[in-house]
C-alpha cells in the first residue's frame, strides 16, 4: 500500500481529516527522550488531533529531561482501533533492559491491524528485536547500532534522515524534524509545497518557507 493510499484509508475510517479523528498515542516511560517528539506531537495538536500519553502503567514516568510525565492510559489498555497513530520515542531502557518490550509487540499488533507506528532512536532497536523491520525499509542511528540486536532486517536499512515504509515511520535520534515530517505526511496533515516548506523552516531556519507556510496553511 502507498503512503498516499494509507492516508486516504485513514481520512476514510476517521484515523484523519477534521471531526471525528483518532487520538494519536505517544508511548512515556522512563529516560524518553524529551527532544525526539515535540515537533511531530505539537503540529498533530494543532491539526486537531489529541494528543494521549501511554505508560507501562499510570504511575508518572521521568524523561532525561528530568520531566515527570502522567501517562493518560496504562499499555494494557490501548487497543489499535482506537487509535490514528502510536509514537514510540527513544529511550536508555530500549537497550539496557527489556523492560519496553511490551511497547514493541504493541507496534505489532498495531501495524497488523494497519495502525501507523512511527519509532525514533532506541525504539527503532525495539522494533529490530520483535522482528518489525526485517522486511521494511528502516533508518536509526546507524546500520551498525541495528545490527547489534541481530535482527534479519540489514538489507533494508536505509541511508536517510528518517524512512516511511507502508504504515511504519522510523528515524535516528537526530532527526526529529524528519521524523516529523513523515509523520504529517503519513496523517495527510500538510503535503507536497506546505509540508517542504515546514520542514525547510524547522529544520534549516529558511525564512523564504515561513511565508510559504503561512500562506498555504491562512484559515486552516
Amino acid at each position: 500500500m502507498t503512503r498516499g493510499a494509507l492516508t486516504r484509508e485513514a481520512v476514510s475510517d476517521g484515523r484523519g481529516g477534521r471531526g471525528g479523528r483518532k487520538p494519536v498515542h505517544l508511548a512515556v516511560y522512563d529516560s524518553l527522550a524529551d527532544w525526539e517528539t515535540g515537533h511531530a506531537t505539537a503540529y498533530l495538536a494543532r491539526a486537531g488531533y489529541e494528543i494521549r500519553t501511554v505508560g507501562p502503567t499510570r504511575e508518572p514516568v521521568v524523561s532525561i529531561g528530568g520531566l515527570r510525565v502522567q501517562p493518560d492510559l496504562a499499555l494494557a489498555d490501548v487497543r489499535p482501533q482506537d487509535s490514528a497513530l502510536l509514537i514510540l520515542p527513544g529511550a536508555d531502557l530500549w537497550d539496557t533492559t527489556d523492560d519496553l518490550a511490551p511497547f514493541a509487540r504493541a507496534a505489532r499488533r498495531f501495524l497488523d491491524a494497519g495502525v501507523p507506528v512511527a519509532a525514533i532512536c532506541g525504539a527503532t532497536a525495539g522494533l529490530a528485536r520483535e522482528g518489525l523491520l526485517d522486511e521494511r525499509d528502516h533508518t536509526g542511528a546507524v546500520s551498525f547500532y541495528l545490527a547489534a540486536t541481530g535482527y534479519g532486517g540489514g538489507g533494508r536499512y536505509v541511508e536517510a534522515d528518517a524512512v516511511t515504509d507502508g504504515a511504519l515511520v522510523t528515524a535516528g535520534p537526530t532527526e526529529p524534524v524528519a521524523f516529523a515530517r513523515e509523520i504529517l505526511r503519513l496523517l495527510g496533515v500538510y503535503e507536497g509545497e506546505t509540508l517542504d516548506a515546514w520542514y525547510r523552516l524547522f529544520h534549516d531556519s529558511d525564512p523564504q518557507a515561513y511565508a510559504v507556510l503561512e500562506k498555504a496553511t491562512a484559515g486552516r
